[in-house]
């Protein structure tokens, strides 16, 4: 039987116009996100500049609200928590400096009883190094934690940048107009200072355990 080249060329349209529909191709990952720029302060951040390898220590933010309108999704962005490797055959090039132990945001109770590791804390999103924390209300403010583990000895500059949601639209201003951005310059030593465990009091001190006579 023979098909008429016309009827043919208006069954690929369909098949190709079902196949898109099908993809959802014409919608934006920002469809949903409220456009508009937000007042955000940091009233504080702290990250030691002296640490050493494989003690723990904290990178810290307090962040408010200084506008009128709620910040629709306050999120965070730290890009120096790894570095890029040129050693040969890696699976990825990307190594930490620091490993997140935990991350900012509160911790889901797991469905069965088990054992927590290296919890990753309920703010991490699909976007590389970036924590996205929900609405914050107008004169409302936040303290965000990543407990963290230097594993990489060295000095780094490490970069954060805070944003009023993920997809780019809505913006995160300084009440002068400038991106809400940070740096802290970090020292890492290539082994942690000496401790022991006080046998009188049980507890950790700096320092050599004194040497029996």
């Amino acid at each position: 039987m023979n098909v008429p080249r016309r009827a043919l060329a208006a069954a690929a349209l369909c098949a190709c116009a079902a196949l898109l529909a099908a993809c959802g191709g014409a919608a934006r990952q920002d469809a949903g996100e409220r456009g508009g720029t937000y007042a955000v302060e940091v009233t504080g951040a702290s990250f030691p500049h002296a640490q050493s390898v494989a003690k723990q220590t904290s990178f810290v933010l307090h962040v408010r609200n200084a506008g009128a309108h709620r910040v629709p999704d306050l999120a965070v962005t730290i890009d120096s928590f790894s570095y890029s490797s040129s050693y040969a055959e890696l699976a990825s090039r990307s190594r930490p400096v620091w490993v997140v132990e935990r991350g900012a945001g509160g911790v889901a109770s797991p469905p069965v009883r088990t054992e927590e590791v290296t919890p990753l804390g309920g703010a991490q999103t699909a976007y590389v190094n970036t924590w996205a924390f929900g609405a914050l209300a107008p004169g409302a403010t936040r303290t965000l934690r990543w407990n963290v583990v230097p594993v990489k000895s060295g000095s780094y500059t490490v970069h954060y940048t805070i944003a009023a949601g993920l997809a780019g639209k809505a913006k995160a201003r300084l009440a002068g107009g400038g991106a809400v951005r940070g740096r802290f310059a970090v020292d890492i030593a290539p082994a942690p200072k000496p401790t022991h465990v006080n046998p009188a009091t049980g507890r950790v001190e700096a320092g050599q355990f004194p040497a029996t006579p």
